[in-house]
């Protein structure tokens, strides 16, 4: 003898309200995985890597106007500032303009220009990424680069207002390395 399974009778108010705790409990798990996903974005932001856009021509060729990259506002805390880096930090004369130019001198160096040749400590300095017809062909005098300050330099050397003109930029106003650009989408990549 064979029996047939039960048949469980659910009522349509029943089946409502199953259909709107099953839509509720999906709205709940977009909601948190949204505020969790945004949470996440504004902790990177706030204390990981910042986007930026490029506004001017002194890091010709490696940063172009209206470039998008990010800044690593974090690396600072684990290692530390290497020559030729490209920075952001907030500009000596006025704190509430930033600048972004590549680190020459370190604390302790001697940088000097002579007739566009930049010198540190008296030994010219490889700088394979400045095109010719950039360089700024005048002579400055040498400057020592005081613990906790940096000598920084824009690529695009006849057109940059940097620390040939304003001096050395303190340790604590420089709060990122620039590292990767995501704008224009065809050029995008890591930066040297």
């Amino acid at each position: 003898m064979t029996t047939e399974p039960e048949v469980e009778q659910v009522s349509p108010i029943e089946t409502e309200s199953r259909t709107l705790s099953n839509v509720v409990g999906e709205i709940r798990g977009w909601a948190r995985d949204v505020f969790f996903a945004i949470g996440t974005a504004i902790m990177i932001v706030v204390f990981l890597y910042q986007p930026v856009k490029v506004e001017g021509t002194s890091m010709l060729p490696e940063l172009v106007d209206q470039e998008r990259i990010f800044v690593n506002k974090f690396v600072y805390r684990i290692e530390k500032i290497a020559r030729k880096d490209i920075v952001v930090f907030w500009y000596p004369l006025d704190p509430t303009k930033s600048y972004i130019k590549r680190v020459i001198g370190m604390p302790g160096d001697v940088v000097e220009v002579r007739r566009g040749v930049i010198y540190v400590n008296d030994k010219p300095l490889d700088e394979q990424y400045i095109n010719p017809e950039f360089i700024d062909h005048r002579t400055y005098p040498p400057v020592y680069v005081e613990p906790g300050h940096y000598y920084v330099l824009g690529d695009h050397r006849n057109q940059s207002n940097d620390s040939r003109m304003w001096g050395l930029v303190p340790e604590k106003y420089i709060y990122g390395k620039a590292v990767f650009r995501y704008w224009p989408v065809s050029k995008m990549g890591t930066l040297d």
